[in-house]
């Protein structure tokens, strides 16, 4: 079920998916950096000199190629891809769905697409900064939509699934207004309270400790990387952004003018714990059949996740999805 992968941009995400598919199965790759692609050869792994080199290799093997490259760079790669190895497998990491599909439609329509996203990363980047163990554990989203064939489907799942991640089914513009709030807001609020912390001078600076330190984290992010993913998904973080906005909002006008903030933090401490005790109702169901996409979806809007595949004599309608899902009243 799982082809060779060939990946197009080898830094934290890229270089990491290379290091941990490649005990699974044949994996390859490109990068527009000739010091990447050095480093990757030193490590021992196949790195193509060309994208068209690597496309055509991609082709010849029926590979899964996934674009792990800055979704600004996504349209040219999309042009090749089209030219070189139109009908190939295709996914993509980056953490917006619904541009990127809009991108493929308009630059490679013919690639067999299907979206996804590892919800994995660290504040660094490049080829060195990348770990085989970063997807371990971590969600991964696999996008299936109105015109998305499950026999596409099945193999990013099965990637994914190889390194070790819980694969999440879901519509694009579902996940889109997600992460809007649950990865692109915090990106935002972080970067907000370390210039917060700064306007405190360097009093507040020397003093300042672990909570400051875990809320600004991600803010060490490379600039043009956090602008790269929030300005295309802008939407749904106006709407994330207004609803910050507006807690934060009731919580000054209330510490103002009563001197209380019992809302905000008994609202906030009940959302943490929710978090905390997310997935201890999951209970393992198997689906299969005619209406497998719907099965999956259902899974993934009620917070469960797909933990194994087999596909039955290769034919993808006979495929055997097992999943975790919230006990509910009633069948799936």
């Amino acid at each position: 079920m799982l082809p060779p992968v060939c990946i197009l941009g080898l830094g934290l995400i890229g270089g990491s998916l290379m290091r941990a598919a490649s005990t699974k199965t044949s994996v390859f790759g490109w990068s527009r950096s000739d010091q990447t692609r050095q480093s990757a050869l030193e490590d021992g792994f196949a790195v193509s000199a060309s994208l068209e080199e690597a496309l055509a290799k991609a082709a010849d093997t029926d590979a899964l190629v996934v674009l792990a490259s800055p979704v600004p760079t996504f349209a040219p790669l999309l042009r090749t891809i089209n030219d070189v190895a139109p009908t190939v497998r295709l996914t993509d990491v980056a953490s917006v769905k619904s541009m990127v599909a809009d991108l493929v439609s308009q630059h490679a329509p013919h690639a067999r697409f299907v979206g996804s996203h590892p919800m994995a990363g660290t504040a660094h980047s490049g080829w060195r900064a990348g770990s085989p163990d970063l997807f371990r554990g971590a969600a991964w989203v696999t996008c299936i939509d109105e015109e998305t064939d499950i026999a596409d489907w099945l193999p990013v799942a099965a990637l994914a699934l190889a390194v070790g991640s819980r694969v999440v089914p879901c519509e694009s513009g579902e996940h889109d207004r997600a992460v809007a709030r649950i990865s692109h807001l915090p990106h935002l609020l972080a970067l907000a309270l370390a210039q917060v912390g700064e306007l405190g001078g360097p009093l507040a600076m020397s003093l300042a400790a672990s909570s400051f330190a875990d809320g600004t984290r991600v803010a060490g992010t490379r600039p043009e990387l956090i602008r790269a993913f929030t300005e295309t998904n802008v939407p749904a973080l106006v709407d994330a952004l207004d609803d910050a906005l507006g807690i934060i909002g009731v919580a000054r006008a209330s510490l103002a003018s009563t001197g209380s903030l019992v809302k905000i933090t008994e609202a906030g401490h009940a959302a943490r714990l929710a978090f905390d005790d997310r997935g201890s109702d999951l209970t393992a169901v198997e689906l299969t059949g005619q209406d497998l996409a719907e099965q999956l979806l259902a899974v993934g809007s009620a917070g469960g996740h797909v933990t194994h595949l087999t596909l039955k004599a290769g034919d993808p309608e006979g495929a055997l999805v097992r999943a975790l899902y919230p006990s509910l009243d009633g069948d799936l």
